[in-house]
């Protein structure tokens, strides 16, 4: 996953201190003001890996802000690329220093697999976070005994406990929704994910209800894909979109697979999902229309 904009948007490093989000993010913006670093002193992978006594490889996971950073080697790589400024040097050490800090997420290192790690730090940073599901109603508005059940359907013969954690893991996350700068949230379900009985009917009602509630807030937008829509313009399956302010990320795709993910970052592929998710909202019935929908599909339940 390479977080990058082209090298001419390069930020002053004051910016880059003053970004939230976590670790994640703090390592992907250290690691790619340093790659722009690099390549405008046309300096190769391997001669900045020689400098702090590693591979090639190593520095491309620097860059891409997959591994923690030491702050040696940071300050040893600044003086490689000619950064003599001692304000921008204490800035990019100490934003090194906060990047190798846990996020609160670390304590369900247990439940938490390293590849999804990297989408709850984005999640915690982006400003808008626009979803499709077509399966299951999206995790950041799932209420807890349906969230449960969702997770019991990968992990069914896991400890009680192990549960407990991943159902609060997920309800944690929802906090933002409801806290300090909260994040836009606009999520496009199929209509199919709403009358799946998940949990069975006393979840299920429990779920509907939640979402009529937090269709209320206004930082969330809830918008329904009918069945009569047949067809639509998601056909290959979920995805999410998070967008970022006041930082120097681009848009980023993920979608999720069994036991693994993927993430887009470059405009070529990401204008395509943007254009999707466009569509879906189009073809999708309007907000003002998703209590009417959900109170239908209640009732429906008896």
């Amino acid at each position: 996953m390479e977080i990058a904009r082209p090298e001419e948007d390069t930020p002053p490093a004051n910016v880059l201190a003053q970004s939230r989000g976590g670790p994640t993010v703090l390592r992907i913006l250290l690691g790619t003001q340093l790659r722009r670093l690099r390549s405008a002193r046309g300096i190769s992978r391997e001669d900045a890996g020689y400098e702090i006594r590693a591979s090639h490889a190593k520095i491309s996971r620097l860059e891409l802000g997959q591994v923690s950073f030491k702050e040696r080697d940071v300050a040893d790589l600044l003086s490689l690329y000619g950064v003599d400024d001692s304000e921008e040097r204490a800035t990019l050490l100490s934003l090194a220093r906060q990047a190798n800090n846990p996020g609160w997420w670390h304590k369900y290192s247990d439940v938490l697999p390293s590849w999804f790690e990297v989408y709850v730090g984005l999640e915690e940073a982006a400003s808008i976070i626009r979803t499709y599901e077509l399966q299951f109603v999206p995790g950041l508005l799932q209420a807890e005994e349906y969230a449960r059940a969702v997770i019991m359907l990968g992990h069914g013969n896991a400890p009680v406990d192990e549960i407990d954690r991943r159902v609060h893991l997920r309800m944690t996350r929802q906090e933002r929704l409801t806290g300090p700068n909260a994040p836009r949230l606009w999520a496009v379900v199929d209509e199919a994910a709403l009358r799946r009985p998940l949990g069975g009917t006393h979840a299920m009602r429990a779920q509907l209800e939640h979402l009529i509630e937090m269709a209320t807030l206004p930082n969330v937008t809830l918008q329904i894909v009918p069945f009569a829509r047949g067809g639509h313009a998601a056909a290959g399956g979920p995805f999410s979109i998070l967008r970022f302010t006041g930082a120097d990320l681009p848009d980023v795709v993920y979608l999720e697979q069994l036991t693994s993910s993927v993430y887009f970052d470059k405009p070529e592929e990401t204008d395509h999902y943007m254009a999707v998710m466009d569509r879906l909202c189009l073809e999708a019935a309007p907000a003002s229309e998703t209590p009417r929908y959900l109170r239908r599909i209640l009732d429906d339940l008896g």
